[in-house]
């Protein structure tokens, strides 16, 4: 069989652009050889905002384009890339490019999150596939397995750390002792965290991730509006010693949960886990998801989470998959749904073990007062604790912890929206769920 050259176009030449054009560079022949010698990939393509901005890599300029059109309408661009970010550009370039009938490898976790149901259903009605493993995880290659490798299984949960941001920030705070504005600014000065972090350090993009890894696994559209997503930010000092002298670590989880009657549970955030778990282990930038099917069991998935080869590695991966879809394109990759009352557990409803920081005036009868309003709610309290500020021991206000029993989340907030009224009260308590992760 002859080798037939496949033009590749690339919408976006940051990081992870340059990544992939070395990587395809780097790795022609080996790529060559693991397709049977039957295809040659070549970037013809690249698409750039500013054409002027100084680059490592050198390549013809006559690849480059600033117009997105320009390089879908190109004859000679069969497969095209994109890593624009965002939701409204990139939505219509990958239209687009389906449209025309040119299979789309993206990276873009909120484009998917956000308006793959759109970009699915062009797809669908194109016959034109589209591939989207390093939107989730890396080099880690997550969607495919749950994709390929699970198939066969039911899919019992995902649970996972799949930011590696907020994992460099609470290791360093649990490690070093750093607060929270150190750690980030440290995992900036890195670059682990952008300039600015807000998706990183908020959820929201382990919450675009979560919501990718959901709607494979249970087969319905999942809407961001019923997403329940808390970051880091509120997270200190404190709790982070207090979790260690429990036995714990605090990670932001990923859970995806099926529930007996098949509802969904879906939430991010940061939590209590015990060291003993493997998860506890998995530090820096580095991302772990464990997967538990029905036939498989219980799965680990560990590796980096971001940064350019990973990444790169995951797209040059997909755009393999996509040139041989080319040549077979009734093998088509992507979300298609196969259930229409799929349905997410409100997160009223979500059931855990609590810790909770109350900031309170210091004086007697306290612990009392809330302790009160949490029995009247017949809310269980396992322990409490009120840590000595050793470097202000004269402070007007202290920390004061309740551990509390399992219990449903609504039940808990209407109860600490009456706790919060309380005139010893003096901000609105912050709350970790404890996940025994079993």
């Amino acid at each position: 069989m002859s080798c037939e050259t496949l033009g590749i176009g690339l919408a976006g030449f940051g990081t992870v652009g340059t990544g992939v054009l070395k990587a395809l560079e780097r790795n022609a022949s080996l790529i060559s050889d693991r397709t049977g010698g039957t295809v040659n990939l070549v970037v013809r393509r690249i698409l750039v905002r500013d054409p002027s901005k100084p680059r490592d890599f050198v390549f013809p300029s006559e690849w480059i384009t600033t117009d997105a059109m320009n390089l879908i309408d190109d004859p000679a661009v069969d497969i095209v890339v994109e890593l624009i970010g965002g939701t409204t550009h990139a939505f219509d370039l990958v239209a687009a490019a389906l449209r025309a009938g040119k299979p789309v490898v993206t990276g873009n976790k909120a484009l998917l999150a956000e308006r793959g149901v759109e970009l699915f259903a062009i797809s669908r009605e194109t016959r034109t596939s589209i591939h989207f493993e390093a939107a989730v995880a890396g080099g880690i290659p997550i969607i495919k397995t749950v994709q390929e490798s699970f198939v066969g299984n039911r899919i019992h949960s995902l649970i996972g750390i799949i930011n590696g941001t907020s994992n460099y920030i609470l290791q360093r705070m649990t490690d070093a002792g750093l607060g929270y504005p150190e750690a980030l600014q440290e995992a900036q000065q890195l670059g682990y965290a952008e300039a600015d972090p807000t998706l990183d350090v908020n959820g929201w993009d382990a919450a675009h991730k979560a919501i990718l890894l959901a709607s494979l696994a249970y087969g319905f559209a999942i809407d961001p509006k019923e997403v329940y997503v808390r970051g880091i930010e509120m997270v200190r000092e404190i709790d982070i010693k207090f979790a260690k002298q429990l036995g714990y670590v605090i990670k932001l989880l990923c859970i995806v949960r099926e529930h007996s009657d098949g509802v969904i549970e879906l939430r991010i955030q940061p939590s209590f886990i015990p060291k003993s778990h493997i998860l506890a282990s998995v530090n820096g930038v580095f991302n772990a998801v464990a997967v538990h099917g029905d036939a498989a069991g219980e799965s680990l998935f560990y590796g980096r989470g971001a940064g350019q080869d990973p990444t790169a590695s995951s797209v040059v991966a997909d755009v393999v998959e996509a040139a041989r879809g080319l040549r077979q394109p009734e093998c088509h990759r992507g979300f298609l749904p196969y259930r229409t009352d799929g349905k997410l557990l409100p997160i009223e409803e979500t059931s855990t073990p609590y810790y909770v920081r109350f900031e309170v005036t210091d004086r007697p009868g306290v612990i009392a007062e809330i302790a009160t309003v949490l029995a009247q709610d017949g809310i269980g309290i396992s322990g409490t604790h009120s840590p000595v500020d050793t470097e202000n021991p004269d402070a007007p206000f202290v920390d004061m912890v309740f551990l509390l029993h399992t219990l449903p989340f609504g039940k808990l907030r209407d109860a600490l929206a009456k706790v919060e009224a309380l005139p010893s009260v003096n901000a609105r308590p912050v709350v970790f769920r404890v996940e025994n992760l079993k």
